[in-house]
């Protein structure tokens, strides 16, 4: 995220990681992401695209 200059899909952060790309691990990613949503160290530019705050 630090190094990204616009939002980014759970997918995208996923593959950065350089993890396999298995749907289910997507989805874990995803819940982390909107957990870091919901504790404000992350915004949700749109429905499922993710940045780091201003």
């Amino acid at each position: 995220m630090n190094h990204t200059t616009g939002p980014l899909r759970a997918k995208e952060v996923y593959e950065a990681l350089g993890h396999e790309l298995l749907p289910k691990n997507v989805e874990g990613t995803r819940a982390k992401l909107k957990r870091l949503v919901k504790l404000g160290i992350l915004t949700e530019a749109d429905t499922g695209n993710l940045a780091r705050k201003p």
